[in-house]
């Protein structure tokens, strides 16, 4: 090899790394970040993407997606926010409730954020489904405000029941007007007990204690970390022969007695058509729309 040959090869191996890391910066990244674990959201992952490749972007040949998940631990989702805008993503899609979309919210006011919550508006995430402003748009899921529709359907079908219990995941946001909703519906519909479990033991705990509460059904608030728990939770309405209602179709496939729910999946694409438009140029401060039902 001659001198001439050995210096082009030298200054080829400092260019082309170079030249790569350009061409990997040039595609867009979206940061996926979920309140989640990857198994429990892989529906909501891949309806996320079906919505983005309907915008024109597939994953892994003109955009990136950085996936964060906290597995059902809320705290980590500031931290892992602020991951994702240190890594100066283009878009953060805040999937699986109001908890990612509030991190997202305080780690960035410049990033646009794509979402998929409750009550927007009354949870905090924008001022206005019409106007939501700022760096923020998305789907208004309602399934919290639903609580009071399910309270009504089981006590159809289990009128026998004098106690239905309610379950839900005190640490998250939704929790509390879960339950104001549930207690305001029980005046007539006779919901008289209160359950909280944040970890699988506690689930566990919870159904045991039912007989003993003399509780006849239950209602299982939505909360991201339940997703994480559809077969346990579905196991043990079954093996305690306690009639139960969920807020997401996933339980009733998986065996539960009945869902009425919004359909997040429906959410999630909608998301995924979002974040498409604001990397071909659209602003984020768009208007933010509901979501479909599943019943």
């Amino acid at each position: 090899m001659s001198r001439r040959e050995l210096l082009l090869l030298l200054a080829w191996a400092v260019i082309a790394p170079r030249t790569l890391r350009a061409q990997q910066k040039a595609m867009p990244v979206i940061g996926f970040l979920c309140s989640g674990a990857s198994d429990a959201f892989a529906s909501a992952a891949a309806a996320f993407r079906q919505g983005l490749s309907e915008a024109g972007y597939l994953e892994g040949q003109n955009v990136v997606i950085e996936y964060r998940w906290a597995e059902g631990r809320y705290d980590r989702l500031p931290v892992l926010a602020a991951d994702l805008v240190a890594r100066k993503v283009d878009i953060i899609a805040a999937i699986g409730g109001t908890p990612p979309a509030l991190a997202a919210k305080n780690a960035t006011a410049t990033i646009p954020i794509v979402f998929g919550v409750g009550d927007a508006v009354e949870l905090g995430v924008v001022a206005s489904l019409a106007r939501p402003g700022g760096n923020l748009t998305g789907s208004s899921i309602m399934a919290t405000e639903l609580t009071p529709k399910r309270l009504e359907l089981l006590s159809e079908l289990v009128p026998q029941a004098k106690v239905i219990a309610l379950l839900v995941n005190p640490n998250s946001p939704e929790s509390e007007p879960t339950i104001r909703d549930a207690r305001e519906a029980a005046r007539t519909k006779g919901l008289d007990d209160i359950l909280t479990a944040t970890t699988g033991g506690e689930i566990d705990a919870a159904f045991a204690s039912l007989a003993q509460r003399q509780a006849g059904a239950l209602v299982v608030g939505n909360d991201p970390f339940f997703d994480g728990r559809v077969e346990q939770l579905v196991a043990l309405a079954s093996r305690h022969a306690v009639p139960a209602i969920y807020y997401s179709r996933e339980f009733a496939a998986s065996g539960g007695l009945i869902s009425y729910a919004p359909s997040f999946t429906a959410a999630y694409h909608q998301a995924g058509i979002y974040a498409g438009r604001i990397l071909k140029g659209e602003k984020a401060a768009r208007s933010a729309g509901p979501a479909a039902n599943d019943v």
